[in-house]
């Protein structure tokens, strides 16, 4: 499962782009990536390759953050930050890595470390809708372990409030256009109300989420957003679609199931992984059996063959999804 995110790791971290299967070390690292990673290596038991690669992780996102509780994103291959601090979306999912890594992580240390940098980071705020859904995922952990944390607390109030409510009628979507990582949006409105205790806001997140599962799968597989938006008038299927896509529709399907038990849920995380193993547009996998990665796009009649590192840990993450998903009886 981590073969090839090992090729694109070194000492540092995990390399942003890849040429074919080979990290292009010109491109240097993203905060962005290395958070994920740590993500992802979170859902697994903390030894052997997961282990290596989480720690790893752990510090570039460590390293990324600043004072002040912004991060930087940008790292080139001598280990240089090239950007200032933002509460761009490197700031939202280093929280929410940070946060899930508070909660569920085997060492404790590794938890303290953690949290006293998601309090740091969570005191900020973003105008980004996505940077703030982001990071209410780890808020949400982080108050659902913790009632009495007032920060994450905090954090998930503003995030509902920024998502707003969704409007009536056939464009029942927050936003006049849909972009990117959608799901995060519902994923992120359902993992608040859950852990504010607020059944409305619950049920908001997954209407939001029922209707853009019920547009991104017109003729029964996923056909998700393309790389150029969606809005009411424009029809499917969009090329190109990016794996991301299809990740953030697996974790926010597989959050809905937990906390529900609907069936429709399980749909979801199945059509999520169908668009990886070739029931898409193209009909083609998005897959390469023999490196473990992910392949970059899918165009209406081939695939992007570079294999970087959102599309290997979007595939990653939708495949552990898979294996730990548990349908209702």
């Amino acid at each position: 499962m981590y073969d090839h995110l090992q090729h694109l790791t070194d000492r540092r971290g995990l390399f942003e782009h890849a040429d074919g299967t080979q990290p292009r070390l010109e491109h240097g690292y993203c905060t962005d990536d290395n958070a994920r990673l740590l993500v992802v290596t979170g859902r697994d038991p903390d030894s052997s390759v997961a282990r290596r690669l989480g720690r790893t992780a752990l510090e570039f996102v460590l390293g990324a953050q600043d004072v002040d509780g912004r991060c930087r994103n940008r790292m080139d291959q001598t280990g240089e930050w090239t950007d200032l601090g933002t509460t761009d979306d490197c700031w939202g999912r280093a929280l929410w890595a940070l946060g899930e890594t508070a909660v569920s992580h085997h060492d404790p240390s590794v938890r303290r470390r953690a949290l006293r940098a998601f309090e740091r980071g969570a005191r900020c705020r973003s105008p980004w809708i996505r940077s703030m859904a982001f990071a209410a995922l780890g808020a949400a952990a982080v108050l659902q372990h913790d009632a009495d944390d007032t920060i994450a607390r905090a954090l998930l109030v503003d995030t509902l409030r920024l998502v707003g409510p969704a409007p009536t009628g056939a464009w029942a979507w927050p936003e006049p256009r849909l972009r990117y990582a959608n799901a995060v949006l519902a994923e992120a409105v359902i993992a608040a109300g859950a852990a504010l205790d607020r059944p409305a806001d619950v049920d908001r997140g997954l209407g939001m989420l029922a209707w853009l599962l019920e547009l991104e799968t017109p003729a029964g597989h996923l056909s998700v957003t393309g790389t150029g938006g969606r809005g009411p008038a424009d029809v499917g299927p969009q090329f190109d679609q990016q794996p991301i896509e299809a990740a953030a529709m697996a974790d926010a399907c597989f959050r809905a199931h937990r906390l529900t038990g609907d069936a429709r849920w399980a749909h979801g995380v199945t059509v999520a992984v169908g668009w990886f193993t070739g029931d898409n547009d193209a009909g083609v996998s998005m897959m390469d059996p023999m490196s473990g990665g992910g392949f970059d796009g899918l165009h209406v009649d081939r695939v992007n063959l570079n294999q970087g590192a959102e599309s290997t840990l979007a595939l990653v993450s939708t495949m552990q999804r898979a294996r730990s998903f548990a349908p209702a009886a």
